[in-house]
């Protein structure tokens, strides 16, 4: 028996006012639990959502919440070569780009597609941030829609010193170790503003994966990316005061 046009006219309808309602929903949650960026111009973050996931996973290993070694420090106490030497490592182009660096997504695709694999990222020190603030390591498209997103409202709302204060207070340097100053203290046994340009580069090589790396007893790949980042050091100055 064929369709009736009408029935099929009224599914039709129903099905997009369904979808409609959906979407219509998902927006709306997504307005209501929008974070506040705002505030970070003036308030500076308790916790994020990077280490509230490694809480998770933790408790789930073995209900042992892992010690969050946190001490907050403005962006003038941290050593210029450890800002120099981040600088170098993940965003070279931060003081420069709106969040995004265009050049360095063009050159992501290009390398990607020759090798036909993810060999290489893009991210910026700000869509860092917004991920380690907001979100999850997920790939999904969904995720990363909402970390451009992000990135623009960080952009927006706070200077650019700002983002990379907080950037460098709260990233991940290790288990349970989060910022500048833990880490210093972890590995050098002083603060992070007296911080050599081998420690500096050290620390800021093993910021790819700070939980399998360790700038005390780096790798053959981290003692390659320690060398690069020293020999960039003695030519550019990125972070200028």
């Amino acid at each position: 028996m064929a369709n009736n046009p009408s029935t099929c006219r009224r599914w039709s309808c129903r099905l997009l006012l369904i979808v409609s309602m959906a979407l219509a929903g998902y927006a709306g949650y997504e307005v209501i639990t929008y974070p506040d960026v705002a505030r970070l111009s003036r308030e500076n973050p308790k916790t994020t959502a990077w280490m509230e996931m490694r809480d998770r996973e933790a408790r789930a290993k073995g209900g042992k919440k892992p010690r969050h070694y946190e001490i907050w420090v403005p962006l003038r106490s941290i050593s210029p070569n450890l800002k120099n030497a981040v600088l170098i490592a993940e965003d070279a182009a931060f003081f420069q780009h709106d969040g995004l660096d265009y050049d360095e997504i063009r050159e992501a695709i290009r390398i990607n597609a020759e090798k036909l694999e993810l060999a290489r990222g893009a991210s910026t020190i700000t869509q860092q941030l917004a991920k380690n603030l907001y979100l999850s390591p997920s790939k999904n498209p969904i995720r990363k829609l909402k970390e451009i997103l992000l990135t623009f409202s960080l952009e927006r709302h706070l200077s650019k010193k700002r983002i990379f204060e907080i950037y460098l207070n709260v990233i991940e340097w290790g288990d349970g170790i989060y910022g500048a100053e833990a880490a210093a203290r972890t590995y050098y046994g002083k603060s992070c503003s007296d911080l050599s340009e081998e420690e500096a580069a050290a620390l800021a090589a093993v910021i790819i994966n700070p939980r399998h790396y360790n700038p005390i007893q780096p790798n053959k790949r981290i003692r390659n990316r320690i060398a690069m980042i020293e020999a960039r050091m003695q030519k550019y100055r990125y972070y200028k005061n």
